[in-house]
C-alpha cells in the first residue's frame, strides 16, 4: 500500500513549509516534471477534441460571484474578500464565472456552437486545517477545467464526448474509475431553488449515463449548487473515495449572466453550459498517480525517463553525449556517473526510472547501448539512435508499455 504523502517527500516530488502555510504544498523538480507532463497531455488532448484555450485572472470582484451564485451558496468555502480601492476582490473558488464572461464578451451564432473553451487555471478554497492532507485536499488548486456552450440538443453529445475524453486520459495514466456517481441536490438551502431546472438537467445526465451503459449510483446532496453532475470516483488502496473528474450540466449560470446566441430564426436563445474536467485538480491527480504507481510512473510521466550509466570514467564522454541526444529528443534524462558508486548501486538507485541505458567499453566504441527496462527486461545492445527514437515514440504516444517488441 502506497501513501502519496510519504512517497512524495521520499522521492523529492513535493513538500510543504509552515511559512508558506498548510494546504499550500510546493513542487520540487521531480514533481513539477510529472505535473507539467500531465498538463501538456491534457492540453493536447483538449486541442485535438476541438477546445480552444483561454487564460483568466485568479481574482475578481465580489460582484462577479454574487451574480454567479457562489457568494450566496458557496461563501463558506471561499477566502474572505479583500478591500482594494474601495472595492472588494475575492480569490476565485471556480473558473466558470470567468468563462461565462469570456463567452459573453462576443456575439455568437448558432453556427459557432458547440463552443468549447478550456483552461488550466488556479483557484482557491478555504479548506479547514483539519481536512487538509498532502495533495488531495489543498487550498490552492490548479484545475483542468472547461466549459462548453451549446444548444440543449447538443448537450448530451457533449457530455458523452467529455466522458470519453476522461476514459482515454485514465487509460494513458494507468488508473481506473472506481465508479460513476450521479450527484443530485439534497435538502437545505445549499442549492439554487428551481425544481424544473434541476429535473431537466438531471434527466439529461441520466440519459448520457444510460446511453454509454455505465453503471452508476445516484446520490443526493452531492450536486454543485447550480446543477447536477456526473462524478468519476477514484479510490486509494484503503478504499477511500474521492472525486477526480466531473461532467456537469448548468442551466443556471447562462441565465444569471444573460448569455445568448443568435439562432437560425434571428432571435436570441439561451445556451446550455456543460462544465467538465478531465483530470480534475492537478494536485489530486498526481496524488492518485503516486498512490497507484508507487512512484514508478508510466514512461511519459516519469520525472526522469532515461538514466544513463557509464560503467567507468572511460565511458563518460559517450554517456554525456547520450544524455544530450535524449534531451534533444524531448526526453528527461540524467547521468549517473561512476562517482555515485558501483554500477549495481547506481542501477538500484535508478530502479524507478523506466529506462536505464548502460554503456560499457564495447558499447562506447560501437555507439551502442545496453538497455535495462524497469520491469526487469534487458534489451540490446542497440544503436543509440534506435534506442532514443523508440523511447521517444513510446513517450510521445503516452504509452503504458515500456517497449514495443
Amino acid at each position: 500500500m502506497y501513501d502519496h504523502r510519504k512517497l512524495g517527500r521520499e522521492l523529492d516530488l513535493f513538500d510543504s513549509d509552515p511559512l508558506i502555510g498548510a494546504g499550500l504544498p510546493y513542487w520540487l523538480p521531480g514533481g513539477a516534471a510529472v505535473r507539467h507532463a500531465l498538463e501538456e497531455y491534457v492540453r493536447e488532448a483538449e486541442r485535438r477534441a476541438g477546445y480552444r484555450h483561454v487564460h483568466s485572472p485568479v481574482v475578481a470582484k465580489r460582484e462577479l460571484y454574487e451574480i454567479s451564485g457562489h457568494w450566496a451558496h458557496y461563501r463558506d468555502d471561499m477566502f474572505p474578500a479583500m478591500e482594494l480601492g474601495g472595492e472588494q476582490f475575492v480569490l476565485r473558488p471556480s473558473l466558470c464565472p470567468h468563462h461565462a464572461l469570456i463567452y459573453r464578451s462576443r456575439e455568437h451564432s448558432y453556427r459557432e456552437l458547440p463552443l468549447r473553451i478550456a483552461e488550466l487555471g488556479g483557484m482557491f478554497r478555504s479548506e479547514l486545517s483539519g481536512v487538509l492532507g498532502g495533495l488531495t485536499r489543498v487550498r490552492a488548486i490548479q484545475l483542468n477545467d472547461a466549459h462548453i456552450f451549446c444548444t440543449l440538443d447538443q448537450a448530451a453529445d457533449e457530455a458523452r464526448a467529455a466522458l470519453e475524453l476522461i476514459g482515454r486520459a485514465y487509460r494513458a495514466m494507468g488508473i481506473r474509475a472506481a465508479r460513476y456517481r450521479l450527484s443530485l441536490p439534497g435538502p437545505g438551502g445549499k442549492y439554487v431553488a428551481d425544481a424544473a431546472m434541476w429535473q431537466r438537467a438531471g434527466a439529461l445526465l441520466t440519459e448520457v449515463l444510460d446511453a454509454i451503459g455505465a453503471p452508476y449510483e445516484a446520490e443526493e446532496g452531492e450536486a454543485a449548487f447550480y446543477g447536477p453532475k456526473i462524478d468519476v470516483q477514484i479510490a486509494d488502496a484503503s478504499g477511500r473515495e474521492s472525486t477526480l473528474s466531473t461532467v456537469q450540466v448548468d442551466l443556471y449560470q447562462p441565465r444569471q449572466f444573460g448569455l445568448h446566441y443568435i439562432g437560425p430564426d434571428g432571435a436570441e436563445h439561451r445556451p446550455v453550459m456543460v462544465h467538465r474536467s478531465v483530470i480534475g485538480s492537478v494536485e489530486r491527480a498526481v496524488a492518485h498517480l503516486i498512490d497507484t504507481h508507487g512512484g514508478a510512473f508510466p514512461g511519459w510521466l516519469a520525472p526522469v525517463q532515461v538514466v544513463v550509466l557509464p560503467v567507468s570514467d572511460d565511458e563518460l564522454p559517450a554517456a554525456e553525449a547520450l544524455v544530450r541526444r535524449c534531451v534533444e529528443q524531448g526526453l528527461r534524462a540524467e547521468l549517473a556517473a561512476p562517482d555515485r558508486g558501483s554500477l549495481g548501486a547506481r542501477v538500484r538507485a535508478a530502479r524507478l526510472a523506466p529506462y536505464q541505458a548502460v554503456i560499457g567499453p564495447k558499447e562506447a566504441v560501437d555507439d551502442r547501448v545496453a538497455l535495462r527496462l524497469r520491469d526487469g527486461r534487458r534489451i540490446g545492445p542497440l544503436p543509440v539512435s534506435e534506442m532514443v527514437a523508440r523511447i521517444a515514440d513510446l513517450v510521445g504516444g503516452n504509452c503504458l508499455e515500456l517497449w514495443d517488441e
